[in-house]
């Protein structure tokens, strides 16, 4: 019998760089007590963080803006066009405004300094108050402000205090550049943070939300919000006509007062001229009687411009359809703190292990160098 030679299984080459899934379990199972302390402490930060984070309240309102008489001979197809960004009703109208352009409005400066400048009911007072006064004198002294402002804010607190701020508050109705303090500023951006407008452009829907750390607050601010955003579209929408129309009222008032002084004029001729037959007499009666003609015929025409002119402005007034009126929220939209507390968990475990696992990586380093 032949003997063929038994081979012996090398054993397994083992290569540095792979990972050994026991000496990681073991590192980690070493340093859980850090891992645990770190999760600790996070849980502990996270617990007060949902705690002291002011509350929030978010109150919605949906509206659907309804086609004007002289922009709805395209039916549907021109408001779900304008939601896309096309205008498909130039042809029957010049100044048609798009409801893409609904954001940019309530983002505007004038329209948040408009909405901060309004007075509103709160809850810890019995008197109507300004959303830049209830910043500046109520929000600011609340528990979260006032740890955020000393700490994270703290920067911003003393380059305020260098510089120093001007109490002057600007009407943005008035003309020229608009100049906010640096107080106005702060308010304004953060009503810009807490006013938002969605648009469906597969529904038409245009959809307002307001968040404040009151309830009532919030369904007030968001009715107010959508009243004004409804006065800037039909002032946009009908600024032309409106011109118009009131062109016309100047022209259509004087032209009144010439035809009345006119009519004055041609029956106090009459009166005093009943028996008088002269060539002089009856040619200056014709020419009052011209004049009064004249008159009373540009202010009929007129006083017709004026009914279309009338007519023009209540057609391109826009109509506004509210779906989902603004209410008083019940449950608080913000903080959520089970998330925070998990969040917080989370990041402590993550920042536990890249402790450990850092730790027991210098310590490896440390030896290599020693070594060498």
């Amino acid at each position: 019998m032949s003997t063929q030679p038994i081979s012996n299984p090398k054993p397994p080459v083992t290569n540095d760089d792979e990972i050994d899934l026991l000496e990681l379990a073991k590192t980690f199972w070493n340093g859980r007590s850090i891992i645990l302390k770190s999760i600790l402490i996070a849980g502990i930060l996270g617990v007060a963080i949902a705690l002291l984070s002011p509350k929030e309240y978010t109150a919605t309102t949906t509206i659907v803006p309804q086609a004007s008489s002289s922009t709805s001979k395209l039916g549907g197809l021109s408001s779900l066009a304008a939601m896309a960004g096309f205008n498909l009703d130039n042809a029957t109208s010049g100044d048609v405004l798009s409801p893409t352009v609904y954001p940019e409005i309530v983002s505007s400066v004038p329209f948040q300094m408009e909405l901060m400048n309004t007075s509103f009911t709160v809850k810890s007072l019995n008197h109507p108050i300004s959303l830049y006064e209830y910043y500046t004198e109520i929000a600011s002294k609340q528990l979260s402000s006032l740890i955020g402002k000393y700490t994270i804010g703290l920067p911003g607190v003393i380059i305020t205090a260098i510089k120093g701020d001007s109490e002057q508050r600007i009407n943005p109705e008035n003309r020229g550049p608009i100049e906010l303090t640096q107080k106005q500023e702060k308010v304004r951006k953060m009503i810009a943070e807490q006013v938002t407008i969605n648009l469906d452009s597969k529904q038409g829907f245009i959809t307002l939300q307001a968040a404040f750390p009151e309830a009532m607050l919030s369904a007030q601010v968001a009715d107010q919000a959508r009243e004004l955003l409804q006065k800037y579209i039909t002032r946009f929408k009908i600024e032309k006509a409106s011109d118009k129309l009131s062109f016309i009222e100047q022209r259509f008032e004087e032209k009144k007062k010439e035809f009345e002084k006119a009519q004055i004029r041609l029956a106090s001729f009459s009166d005093q001229n009943k028996n008088v037959t002269s060539a002089v007499a009856r040619t200056e009666e014709s020419r009052l009687q011209g004049d009064y003609t004249i008159a009373m015929n540009v202010y009929n025409e007129l006083a017709k411009q004026l009914e279309q002119a009338k007519i023009q402005v209540k057609e391109e007034t826009p109509v506004f359809s509210i779906l989902e009126p603004a209410m008083v929220p019940n449950e608080k939209s913000k903080p959520k703190k089970l998330m925070i507390v998990f969040i917080w968990l989370f990041l402590g475990g993550i920042v536990g292990t890249g402790m450990v696992f850092g730790k027991e990586y210098l310590k490896d380093i440390k030896t290599k160098w020693n070594n060498q």
